[in-house]
């Protein structure tokens, strides 16, 4: 990382990255912890509430279990089991019922072939070599020389291929937004139309599920931001070229 330390944009890129990171993620804790403490008035408890939903969706055989950790709720489309922390799993509060209702707004999409979803795992293997690789593919090019002049050519070749790479993870975070937004938008209509939470727990419910969807868009943001400066440095090495 040698050749960033002397450009400011680098460090501003660096700066936003940080707050990206850290302020949603401190966010939705908060807002989760918040309504962790309030219990629902009909008392139902997260795994009682993902069961039904389930049920209700013809999707009986989609398991529930619990998984450990804390806010490591998700959906194994591999296994069919959508996983609930220990919190939620046995919580009776409006936050386990919201987020495990959110975990089997995931189960319901991949049942009913949501097209994003369908998208999003198709780009999964590109992702993940390109969130790894892309970059560091365009750092050795640059610390090679292509602001140097030095093997101009090939390293020119890597630094556009790492960031193409790099491009297909940010391609998957902004395929990942309309799968998050989805499954909410699904979880709320099912608490609501079915009376798993009263009309003065609604709005607990989307506080939640607001702050755990803007850890994805923070995410996204500073993927499309990283790319961005990769290209302009490319760009602006050609220009001294």
């Amino acid at each position: 990382m040698f050749f960033y330390n002397s450009d400011p944009m680098y460090s501003l890129v660096m700066l936003v990255g940080m707050g990206l990171s850290f302020l949603p993620q401190m966010w939705v804790k908060n807002t989760v912890a918040r309504f962790s403490e309030i219990r629902t008035a009909r008392g139902y408890a997260g795994r009682e509430v993902a069961r039904t939903i389930l049920a209700e969706h013809g999707l009986s055989s989609v398991n529930v279990e619990m998984v450990d950790g804390v806010l490591s709720d998700h959906y194994d489309p591999t296994q069919r089991v959508v996983r609930l922390s220990p919190d939620v799993y046995h919580g009776n509060s409006i936050a386990s019922v919201a987020v495990a209702a959110h975990e089997c707004g995931h189960a319901i999409q991949h049942a009913k072939g949501f097209y994003p979803v369908v998208i999003r795992s198709a780009l999964v293997p590109a992702a993940n070599l390109g969130s790894n690789l892309g970059p560091i593919m365009v750092i050795v090019a640059l610390g090679l020389g292509v602001t140097s002049h030095l093997m101009p050519g090939w390293t020119w070749t890597l630094a556009w291929v790492g960031v193409l790479l790099y491009g297909l993870a940010v391609a998957f975070h902004f395929v990942t937004l309309p799968v998050e937004l989805d499954a909410s938008g699904r979880a709320l209509k099912v608490l609501e139309t079915h009376n798993y939470l009263t009309p003065d727990e609604m709005p607990g419910a989307k506080k939640v599920l607001t702050a755990a969807a803007f850890t994805y868009v923070a995410s996204a943001l500073y993927a499309l931001i990283q790319l961005l400066y990769f290209v302009m440095r490319l760009l602006g090495s050609r220009r001294d070229d």
